[in-house]
């Protein structure tokens, strides 16, 4: 008890935030050196360093001991998915990411757990009985699996390669591929798929056929699909397919059962920031160069070119290419003033990481985060598809850290029903 009262309101907040000295550093803008003197208490750190290190410790989640459900979380990303199923009590027990820059997002923003195993590519794990047994065992597997294109297998090839028959014949080559062996080697007793629109539509419709004969006849789970535009929750017209699945056929999860708030669509004003570094503002190169882009393809009749939104706009879908000019979402700055990038903390709140109390950690570059909140999911919408899958799920006390939004600005959260 004496230590604990000996040490330094820095170091009290570093731990309590869960922060190395290293990260605190990086956090509070000082160097190492400073970090530890602040530490020891040789010296005093800033008001604003504090400020910092005390949100981020009222905002720590830490490890969850008593959870209702085990998850895995595939294809992670940044961890779009893992929040919205450890929001209704789930504990995520491994992840598959192989992007670093991606991992060292993800690892910076959910604590470590003696349990949780972090995996790089996941095909290391589906090479054999052997390494899928690696892969701990869960009650929900989450992916937002890549979508390549698929390639059947003729008859003599997989002899020849000695691959099994069924639905590895068809999805062999594929990431796909991986998600179906470990469910039907761990058998989870629901999943949840999550990909770009147009996988209805790849390869003539043929590429979501295989999926689903693979997901309903070949492993045996009952499915619901549905496409989900992210306009009720953020200011962007994102659409995404979800695929949810449950092994007992019994379970009467529909997507008719999400809840999505009521009223006017959010705007980008919304998440705009009331000041923004210079350094987002387009050059005068860059700016001639996309108005004469634009113009080119407006004489021949097309729409290529940028988007320019203010705040009372809804902007189009942030995609993992932002980072090399911003010309799909482009903020208007007013008469006489060149647009500018979002930053990425916009597009953290964009995509829905920073909404009532949550706060995201952004350690990367701004290119690394851009690519990363382009690639991520819409989170709100995640949350409201688990909350709609928990009454399928295995019942526990369920944690109550997380404030939404909604419940924050009015008091109350409004609902209705996804349209189909």
């Amino acid at each position: 008890m004496a230590q604990q009262q000996d040490k330094t309101e820095f170091a009290r907040l570093r731990e309590l935030a869960g922060l190395t000295i290293e990260e605190a550093a990086r956090v509070t803008k000082v160097s190492l050196r400073s970090a530890y003197r602040h530490e020891n208490g040789d010296c005093s750190p800033t008001p604003l360093a504090l400020d910092m290190l005390r949100l981020l410790a009222e905002h720590h989640r830490p490890p969850q001991k008593d959870a209702r459900f085990r998850f895995i979380d595939l294809f992670a990303g940044i961890g779009g998915l893992r929040v919205g199923f450890e929001n209704i009590g789930g504990k995520c027990v491994f992840t598959s990411e192989w992007d670093k820059y991606a991992v060292e997002t993800y690892r910076r923003n959910f604590p470590e757990d003696p349990e949780h195993v972090f995996a790089g590519d996941i095909r290391e794990y589906t090479a054999s009985d052997e390494t899928l047994s690696r892969i701990p065992e869960h009650d929900v597997l989450l992916a937002g699996f890549p979508c390549q294109p698929f390639s059947i297998a003729g008859v003599s090839k997989k002899n020849a390669l000695g691959r099994p028959h069924g639905f590895m014949d068809a999805t062999q080559g594929t990431l796909f591929f991986d998600v179906a062996q470990i469910i039907q080697h761990h058998k989870p007793i629901a999943f949840l798929l999550e990909n770009v629109k147009n996988l209805r539509n790849h390869d003539r419709g043929n590429t979501f056929t295989t999926i689903m004969k693979v997901l309903e006849e070949e492993l045996g789970y009952k499915v619901e699909t549905r496409i989900i535009s992210a306009k009720p929750w953020v200011p962007q017209g994102r659409e995404r397919i979800f695929i949810a699945g449950f092994r007992d056929k019994s379970a009467e999860f529909s997507f008719d059962d999400v809840i999505v708030p009521v009223g006017p669509e959010p705007t980008l004003g919304r998440i705009l920031l009331p000041e923004v570094d210079e350094k987002y503002t387009l050059t005068p190169k860059l700016w001639d160069y996309l108005q004469g882009y634009k113009k080119k393809h407006a004489a021949k009749g097309n729409g290529f070119g940028f988007g320019l939104f203010g705040p009372d706009d809804v902007a189009r879908t942030l995609s993992a290419r932002y980072y090399k000019d911003g010309s799909e979402i482009l903020v208007d700055q007013g008469e006489g003033k060149r647009p500018r990038r979002l930053t990425p903390r916009e597009c953290a709140r964009l995509m829905g990481f920073e909404r009532g109390n949550r706060v995201w950690d952004i350690p990367v570059s701004d290119t690394q985060a851009y690519k990363q909140f382009g690639n991520a999911v819409v989170v709100p919408i995640v949350e409201a598809v688990a909350e709609a899958m928990s009454p399928w799920l295995p019942r526990a006390a369920r944690p109550a850290e997380f404030i939404p939004l909604e419940a924050i600005e009015k008091g109350e959260q409004k609902a209705a029903v996804v349209n189909g």
